[in-house]
């Protein structure tokens, strides 16, 4: 048979992509003071030895009061450097491509961590820097109307914040990645910036819809400038918010970005009203893959899918039919952390078990050579069916 496109090599500027099965950025939120800790390592270390082609690093924050939680891992200093570097050395040590996502909370920072509760963190013990952890916004609305109210930027500060994304592409480039995502979307910061919803700002910065993105298009060229021109640049929108930030809208903003350096737009939805997006239609196998084909076939610009992608036949579908390049994965990559290595034989190719390492592929492949009649656990068929 032919080679199934999910496992096709990928070119990206000066970069190969093994295969097209990405990992997308997840959120642990198990650093401390912004450092890596061994939980990092092990978690991208697992996906990479999977068989992945691409192992995208969850939001790593450009300043420190942009932290979502006192879990969120960092790069705001020099210092938070090496533990990166661990984790890329891991990661290209078994065969795929390191990438990090930087982001910035903005108005949803300084908060419980999910299974805490989510809420509003209070000030209290193991908290050093309280006043510092200041909650910021294009304007100052919260929402919901339960939250803390941020405080509004000044038109004199933003230059500084867009140049701790340009920093931290830096910081990114030293610690050995050879992709960057910004992360524009989820209620975040460059999203609070683009959304009618939360920006209400009256200068050059808010109003009109090209003011409302210059904030983005504006730390893109910061990133750009201190990203190196043979490393690919993605960047990650909530193509449609249900908060007044639509699909078309999203088009005109990628044919903005391509000419800066962006290569790929990573296609989610939702995080001003809530997430996933309801209003598009149910929830269910992959509901944001029109999205990415909108971006792909308007803006003419590489697109990467993600949402409840899970079975390997679904994602080459995807990749056949022209609605994406890349397959992106989360939950189902916590489930299955060998997707890729078992999409792969589901798909009838790499009968030696190459996508993983020899600790694994030398006895996966003897097992399969030697007991014909072997189905996976994770197949669909089953023993006597």
């Amino acid at each position: 048979m032919a080679q199934p496109l999910l496992f096709t090599p990928m070119e990206l500027r000066g970069v190969t992509l093994k295969n097209r099965a990405v990992v997308a950025p997840m959120h642990q939120y198990a650093a401390v003071r912004g450092f890596a800790t061994d939980w990092h390592l092990m978690n991208a270390g697992r996906y990479a030895a999977g068989g992945a082609g691409l192992v995208i690093v969850e939001s790593t924050k450009v300043e420190r009061r942009g932290c979502g939680t006192v879990g969120d891992l960092g790069i705001w200093e020099d210092g938070h450097i090496p533990g990166h570097a661990r984790i890329v050395e891991f990661i290209r040590t078994h065969g795929a491509v390191a990438g990090l996502q930087i982001g910035h909370s903005g108005r949803k920072a300084r908060r419980f961590r999910p299974w805490e509760g989510g809420r509003p963190l209070v000030n209290g013990p193991g908290i050093e820097d309280w006043e510092g952890w200041e909650l910021v916004a294009p304007s100052a609305i919260n929402s919901p109307e339960s939250d803390p109210t941020p405080r509004a930027l000044t038109r004199d500060e933003i230059p500084a914040v867009i140049e701790r994304w340009g920093q931290a592409a830096r910081r990114a480039n030293a610690a050995g990645y050879q992709v960057l995502e910004v992360h524009a979307a989820h209620g975040y910061l460059i999203h609070q910036f683009l959304s009618p919803f939360s920006n209400r700002r009256n200068d050059d910065y808010g109003g009109s819809e090209l003011n409302r993105m210059r904030f983005c298009i504006e730390v893109v060229e910061s990133v750009r400038a201190h990203w190196p021109a043979e490393k690919p640049l993605f960047v990650r929108f909530s193509v449609d918010d249900d908060a007044g930030w639509d699909p078309d809208q999203s088009v005109r903003l990628a044919r903005l970005l391509k000419p800066k350096g962006v290569d790929v737009i990573d296609c989610s939805s939702g995080g001003m009203r809530g997430a996933p997006v309801v209003s598009a239609g149910p929830i269910t196998y992959g509901y944001q893959v029109p999205y990415a084909a909108k971006l792909r076939r308007e803006a003419e610009i590489m697109s990467m899918a993600v949402g409840l992608i899970v079975h390997a036949d679904q994602a080459e579908g995807i990749l056949q039919r022209g609605e994406a390049d890349l397959i992106a994965l989360a939950r189902e990559l916590l489930y299955n952390p060998n997707w890729p290595m078992d999409a792969a034989q589901k798909l009838g190719v790499d009968a030696e078990f190459a996508l993983v390492p020899p600790p694994q592929s030398y006895w996966l492949e003897k097992r399969a050579r030697q007991v014909k009649e072997l189905v996976p656990s994770t197949f669909r068929e089953k023993l006597g069916a």
